[in-house]
C-alpha cells in the first residue's frame, strides 16, 4: 500500500448562475410599509376593517420578518427612527394609534387589534413584546398625549396577559428615571392596568417576573425611599400600589436581617454583639418584636448542619440552643413575643420531620432558661397552638403542662 497522500478529486465543469429565487432576498421594509400604510388608509378609524385588513394580509405579506415595521405603523403611523421620530422616508398613515382619540375606550379597542393578530399570527407575540420595550425606551421623543396613549394601551395590555410586566424594565433606564419620565408614565400605566384588573392580579404579575422588588428604581437613586414612593404614588390616588412596594421593602428588609445575623452566627460574633446590632435594626426599620424574634429563630435554626438521625438531632438541637438562648432571651420581653416563639418552634418541628420528638425538650430548656414563661405556654397548649402536629406535640407537652399549673397553685 503507497505511503503517498491520495490526491483529492476535484469536481470540474459549468458553474451555474443562481437562480434568482435562490438569492437571499434583500431587508428593504418599504414596500412592506407601503402596504400597511396603503390598507390602513383604505380602513380609516373603522378598527374592525383594521382587524380583517391585517388578518388577512399575514398570508401575503411577510410579517414574521417586518414585524418591528408593522407595529411602529399601528402604533406611531410610520417607521420610527432611534429616538422615536418618524422616519421621513413615506408619508404615514393617519390611522394609528398616536393619532386616535385620547380615551380608555378607544385604547380598549387598539387593543383588541393587537389581541387578535398576535392571536391570529402566534408567532408575533415575541416581536410585540420587544416593540413594546423599545417605545418605552422611545418616550422622550413623543408628545405627551402619545405618552398618554401608549401607557392607557400598555396597562390594558398587562391586564389582559397579551405581554409580560417584564416590560417595565425599559422604564429603569437612567435618563428616562432621571427626568422624570418613567415614574410620571408609571402612574398613567397602572391606572389604567388597575381600571382592568383588580390588585392582586397586578401583583401576581409583578411577582412573576421578579418586577414586584424593582418599582423603587421608577426614581434616580437619592430618591429611593419608601417615604418618596408612597407621597409619589399616594398623591396619584394609587395607595394600593405603594402600600405593596412598602410592604416589599419590608419583606426585603427582613431577609437581609435574618442572613446577617446568620453571617455574624457562622463567624462567631460574640452574642452581645449580634443583641446590639439587632437592637438598632429594630429601631432603624420599625421591626416588631414579635416579627424580630421569628427572624432570630430562624437564624439560629439555619446557622447549622443538623445530623439526618432522630436520635441525635434532639441532643444537638439542645446543645446549640442553650449557646443561643440570650440571644432568644433579649427579644422575647412580651408575652405575645413568647408566643410567637412557641408557634415558631411548632412549625419548625412539624416542618423538619427529624424535629418531631424534639418539641418538647426545647420548650423546656427554653423554660428553664427564661426564655419561655408559664402563661405562654399554658396559652399555647389550651387554645393558640396551630393545626401542625397539634395531636403530637400536645401530647408530649401534657405532664409538663401539668407540673406547670401545679407548680402555679402551688406558688
Amino acid at each position: 500500500m503507497s505511503n503517498q497522500k491520495q490526491q483529492k478529486p476535484t469536481l470540474t465543469g459549468q458553474r451555474f448562475k443562481t437562480r434568482k429565487r435562490d438569492e437571499k432576498e434583500r431587508f428593504d421594509p418599504s414596500q412592506f410599509q407601503e402596504s400597511i400604510v396603503q390598507g390602513l388608509n383604505q380602513s380609516g378609524t373603522d378598527l374592525e376593517a383594521v382587524g380583517k385588513f391585517l388578518d388577512a394580509s399575514g398570508a401575503k405579506l411577510d410579517y414574521r420578518r417586518y414585524a418591528e415595521t408593522l407595529f411602529d405603523i399601528l402604533v406611531a403611523g410610520g417607521m420610527l427612527a432611534p429616538g422615536g421620530t418618524l422616519a421621513e422616508d413615506m408619508t404615514p398613515t393617519e390611522f394609528c394609534l398616536f393619532k386616535a382619540q385620547e380615551d380608555m375606550e378607544t385604547m380598549q379597542a387598539y387593543a383588541q387589534v393587537f389581541n387578535k393578530l398576535i392571536r391570529r399570527y402566534k408567532y408575533l407575540e415575541k416581536g410585540f413584546e420587544d416593540e413594546v420595550k423599545k417605545l418605552l425606551l422611545f418616550l422622550k421623543g413623543f408628545t405627551e398625549s402619545e405618552c398618554n396613549k401608549l401607557a392607557m394601551l400598555t396597562g390594558i395590555l398587562l391586564a389582559n396577559g397579551t405581554i409580560s410586566a417584564s416590560i417595565l424594565s425599559s422604564l429603569f433606564n437612567e435618563n428616562l428615571v432621571k427626568e422624570g419620565v418613567s415614574a410620571s408614565f408609571a402612574i398613567k400605566l397602572f391606572k389604567s392596568w388597575l381600571s382592568e384588573r383588580d390588585f392582586n392580579s397586578v401583583a401576581g404579575s409583578l411577582r412573576k417576573v421578579g418586577m414586584d422588588n424593582r418599582l423603587m428604581e421608577l426614581f434616580p437613586a437619592n430618591k429611593r425611599s419608601c417615604e418618596h414612593f408612597s407621597k409619589y404614588f399616594n398623591d396619584a390616588g394609587l395607595q394600593e400600589l405603594s402600600g405593596f412596594v412598602k410592604n416589599q421593602q419590608s419583606i426585603g428588609t427582613r431577609k437581609e436581617l435574618q442572613k446577617e445575623i446568620e453571617d455574624q452566627m457562622s463567624r462567631g460574633d460574640p452574642l452581645k454583639d449580634i443583641i446590639a446590632y439587632t437592637r438598632e435594626e429594630i429601631k432603624k426599620n420599625n421591626i416588631s418584636e414579635q416579627t424580630m424574634i421569628g427572624l432570630i429563630w430562624a437564624s439560629v435554626m439555619s446557622s447549622v448542619e443538623w445530623n439526618k438521625k432522630e436520635e441525635l438531632v434532639t441532643e444537638q438541637a439542645i446543645k446549640h440552643l442553650k449557646q443561643y438562648s440570650p440571644l432568644l432571651k433579649a427579644f422575647t420581653s412580651q408575652g405575645l413575643s413568647e408566643l410567637t416563639l412557641l408557634l415558631k418552634i411548632q412549625e419548625y418541628c412539624y416542618d423538619n420531620i427529624h424535629f418531631m420528638k424534639a418539641f418538647q425538650k426545647i420548650v423546656v430548656l427554653l423554660y428553664k432558661a427564661d426564655v419561655l414563661s408559664e402563661e405562654p405556654i399554658l396559652k399555647w397548649y389550651k387554645e393558640a397552638h396551630l393545626a401542625k402536629g397539634k395531636s403530637v406535640f400536645l401530647e408530649q407537652m401534657k405532664t409538663f403542662v401539668e407540673w406547670l399549673k401545679n407548680a402555679e397553685e402551688g406558688g
